[in-house]
C-alpha cells in the first residue's frame, strides 16, 4: 500500500512540473518568408502610390487614398498586435481590441466606398482595391514575423539564462 501511494505521489509530482512547463515555440519564420512578406509590403504600397501619383485626380481625393492606406496599415497592424498580446497572456483592453477590430474594418468600408463613387475604370479601381488588399495583408504578416522571432530570440535568452 505504502508503494502505492509512493507511486501515485512522484505521478501527481510529474503532472504538476509538465504542467508548469513552457512550452517554446521554436518555429521562426523562415528568411525566406520574411523577405516575401517584406517585398510583399512594399510592392503593394509602392504600386498604390504609383498609381495615387499618376492618377488624374484632384489632389484632395488623392489625400483621402493615400490617408485610406496609412489608417488600414496601422489597423491591421494593431489588431494583429492585439490578438498576439492575448494570445501570450499580456493584458490588452477590450476597448483597444475592439476600437482595433473597428478601424481595420473601417478602413476596407472607406476605400470601397470612395472606389464604388469614384470616377475611375473598372480597372483602376481593381487595381486600388488589390493593392491595398496585399498591403494589408503583408503588414500583418511582417508584424508577425518580427513578432515571432523577437518572441522566440527572447525565449531562448531565458533559457540560457536558466541553464
Amino acid at each position: 500500500m505504502n508503494y502505492q501511494t509512493t507511486v501515485s505521489l512522484k505521478d501527481e509530482e510529474n503532472l504538476k512540473s509538465k504542467k508548469k512547463e513552457k512550452k517554446l515555440y521554436n518555429h521562426k519564420p523562415t528568411p525566406a518568408f520574411i523577405g516575401a512578406s517584406w517585398s510583399a509590403l512594399l510592392i503593394g504600397m509602392v504600386a498604390y502610390c504609383i498609381g495615387l501619383w499618376n492618377a488624374e485626380m484632384m489632389l484632395n481625393e488623392k489625400g483621402y487614398y493615400f490617408t485610406i492606406l496609412l489608417f488600414g496599415l496601422f489597423s491591421v497592424i494593431s489588431v494583429q498586435k492585439a490578438v498576439r498580446d492575448k494570445l501570450e497572456n499580456i493584458q490588452v483592453t477590450e476597448m483597444y481590441y475592439g476600437i482595433s477590430w473597428f478601424t481595420s474594418i473601417a478602413s476596407i468600408v472607406l476605400l470601397s466606398i470612395g472606389l464604388w463613387n469614384a470616377d475611375l475604370e473598372l480597372s483602376e479601381k481593381g487595381f486600388y482595391a488589390m493593392s491595398f488588399t496585399l498591403s494589408l495583408f503583408s503588414a500583418i504578416a511582417v508584424q508577425k514575423n518580427t513578432r515571432d522571432v523577437a518572441y522566440i530570440n527572447n525565449e531562448l535568452e531565458t533559457k540560457e539564462d536558466d541553464d
